[in-house]
């Protein structure tokens, strides 16, 4: 025999599930007290690292239903709850979206809106993506150097190099720096490709 769970997810502690608890009731789903599961973690957090989701999977059984409110319960962005229902699904668990008219995200008119709503999250991905390159393209353009500046300014960078070609070590010129070795690595491997690109 199936059973209903609902999942409530509110950010942060401050807020409360209840009303999305009451709103699932109100549409009809009688539920078990036992069977709802709430959780404050911010949807930033992939489905999978929601500790009490994370639970209510080990619980659902194939035949189960799970219900909630709005598709962003479920998952971060549209691919992580595409991935969460594609794993119900494989689980044969249904999932209700109260949002979506409480369409079943399992069946053929489910999928047919997970679909939309992937192809939405993936031109957005791409549109951000776009202009990420647009700005870094137009920064360079006018001349801008891009990336953490370094910890040492031009002269101490030759300095660097030539006290580590008369053989100090990369410690003792970081040390007498007051930097880090790192940075005085990317110093020497700076130098070098820019004597490989002279030659």
């Amino acid at each position: 025999m199936s059973r209903t769970f609902i999942y409530a997810r509110v950010s942060t502690v401050d807020q409360n599930t209840d009303n999305q608890i009451r709103e699932i009731e109100s549409a009809g789903f009688a539920v078990n007290k036992r069977r709802i599961v709430c959780e404050s973690i911010s949807g930033s957090v992939a489905a999978a690292e929601r500790p009490q989701f994370a639970r209510l999977l080990d619980r659902l059984e194939p035949g189960d239903v799970l219900i909630v409110t709005k598709l962003d319960r479920l998952g971060r962005n549209a691919m992580d709850v595409r991935a969460t229902v594609e794993q119900l699904a494989a689980d044969s668990v249904r999932v209700h979206c109260l949002a979506l008219g409480g369409v079943d995200l399992t069946s053929a008119a489910g999928k047919m809106t997970m679909s939309v709503l992937s192809a939405v999250a993936e031109f957005e991905r791409d549109l951000l993506i776009e202009r990420t390159q647009a700005g870094i393209a137009r920064a360079r353009a006018e001349g801008k150097v891009l990336g953490r500046p370094s910890a040492l300014t031009k002269a101490q960078q030759v300095d660097a190099i030539g006290r580590l070609a008369a053989g100090d070590s990369v410690a003792k010129v970081a040390r007498d720096f007051g930097t880090t070795r790192q940075s005085i690595m990317r110093v020497r491997a700076k130098h070098v490709s820019v004597g490989a690109s002279d030659s």
